[in-house]
């Protein structure tokens, strides 16, 4: 059930007395012992011994906009219907931030509403997708039964309308803007190595654009996860993918293919490569969607570059922790870009 926010201008509370608050344990419902807390570009995400509460950063980009408590209420509502597609057991509600007669902030109680909280089930770590790469714990069959449930998903959206043109121009706009924000001196990159990325990219998209046209003419675009990474999949006997991104839909229209080779880039990166093989395999043969693999390199090459962008977008903040760590990263994810970029060239075929 949709929330709806009660606000006014006399009831906003700085946003540091809410994470002060929700930092106590004493702030929450249900009795935990502890609360650990996590801060990310867009969110503050407290962790108590069985829940996770997640609250969302009054601010703006051009991507997103969570300025204003009812801005937030109406992506928290988004998020739980989003995620419940894949992870039903997880996401359990939107609870309210009040701020009380007395003056004092509660989650749930009576009062005027001030923000809204996503809680969470929260899971073992032990389970990410991404830990068991590093753990050297990865199963063959954990990701084809994760391939399963991909396959299934996708096979239950409705396509989405969109043109041959319009669909290709998303990318052959969004490679120039990459281009020119990863040269920044200040990102310290290899400006021969973008320049490649960026040739081989546009150079894909003269040759082949009836690979692209062909996948919207086929139906297969759809409204999917739209940051389907390797930190955001919990394997075990129920597989459970959280984390959709939920405050921009354009960035949600995707080609399951394209979704399921920026997972398998991923993977590759953290030094999986098998991923690739094993996903597309089972993905195929339960979809019956066999995209030539080309294809399949392009979309990882282009998505390669996007993450090398968000990754060096870091180095902008006014404090930037580990600034050598994000120019690394950045370095490796066009380095993984230029490994799919020989892919390019090769004679189209069926997915390995």
């Amino acid at each position: 059930m949709a929330v709806e926010p009660l606000h006014s201008p006399d009831t906003d509370v700085e946003l540091c007395r809410k994470v002060d608050f929700l930092r106590r344990p004493g702030s929450y419902p249900e009795r935990t012992t502890e609360v650990e807390v996590v801060e990310t570009h867009m969110s503050w995400v407290f962790l108590t011994d069985r829940y996770a509460y997640k609250l969302k950063k009054p601010v703006r980009y051009p991507f997103l906009d969570f300025a204003t408590p009812e801005a937030r209420a109406r992506n928290c509502n988004e998020e739980l219907r989003l995620n419940r597609r894949l992870a039903p057991t997880v996401y359990l509600s939107v609870v309210p931030m009040v701020l009380r007669k007395e003056g004092d902030l509660s989650l749930g109680d009576d009062g005027t509403p001030v923000d809204w909280l996503v809680k969470m089930r929260r899971l073992p770590d032990d389970r990410r997708l991404d830990i068991a790469i590093m753990n050297q714990t990865l199963v063959e069959s954990d990701v084809r039964r994760l391939a399963e449930r991909l396959a299934a998903f996708y096979g239950g959206l409705s396509p989405i309308s969109i043109h041959t043109d319009a669909y290709r121009h998303r990318f052959i706009d969004e490679i120039d803007v990459v281009r020119k924000v990863l040269i920044r001196p200040s990102y310290r990159q290899d400006r021969h190595a973008i320049g490649r990325l960026s040739k081989a990219l546009h150079g894909y998209l003269r040759r082949h654009a009836d690979f692209l046209d062909r996948r919207v003419l086929d139906n297969r675009i759809v409204e999917g996860h739209g940051d389907l990474r390797p930190e955001h999949i919990y394997l075990g006997n129920e597989i459970l993918v959280t984390d959709c991104l939920e405050f921009n839909r354009d960035l949600r229209i995707v080609d399951p293919v394209d979704e399921l080779a920026y997972l398998a880039m991923e993977c590759e990166r953290l030094g999986a490569p098998l991923v690739r093989t094993w996903l597309f395999e089972t993905y195929s043969a339960r979809a019956g969607d066999s995209a030539p693999r080309n294809l399949i390199y392009f979309y990882a090459c282009f998505r390669a570059c996007l993450r090398a962008r968000i990754a060096l977008a870091h180095l902008d903040e006014p404090s930037v922790a580990e600034p050598a760590r994000w120019v690394e990263r950045g370095r490796r994810y066009l380095e993984v870009g230029l490994h799919h970029a020989d892919g390019l060239g090769r004679t189209p075929c069926k997915p390995p």
